[in-house]
């Protein structure tokens, strides 16, 4: 999942070296916490939020074939 949201992440950003993902596992869930440089906040959230909505729906059909909860907070 992990790999997944950062290659996701790096296509998006003129900075892909700025990306980072930090993994918080739980029981059954998983929260994955995407950083960027600040420049590049803009790109991953895109208008009115829509390309981190569409980045939260590709994790979580990822995460169903796994049986898996995910959720992708996004840091600034």
């Amino acid at each position: 999942m992990k790999e997944l949201l950062e290659f996701i992440a790096r296509q998006l950003v003129s900075m892909p070296d700025a990306v980072r993902v930090h993994e918080v596992a739980g029981e059954r869930s998983l929260v994955l916490e995407l950083t960027v440089d600040d420049a590049d906040l803009g790109k991953v959230i895109g208008r009115k939020g829509r390309v981190a909505k569409a980045i939260r729906t590709l994790m979580k059909a990822a995460a169903a074939r796994d049986g898996r909860l995910v959720h992708v907070e996004i840091a600034d």
